[in-house]
């Protein structure tokens, strides 16, 4: 669990740095729902 919460946290911090603005944010959320909905697609 504690490997989980640290590698976790290391993501976050990656993620946050990458999203300078509230655009980048709006990419990002955008990007991570395509790959989502790309996923479930694909098990269907």
């Amino acid at each position: 669990m504690r490997k989980f919460l640290c590698i976790a946290a290391i993501a976050g911090m990656f993620a946050v740095s990458a999203c300078n603005t509230v655009e980048g944010v709006g990419e990002d959320v955008s990007s991570a729902g395509d790959a989502v909905s790309g996923a479930a697609d694909g098990a269907k």
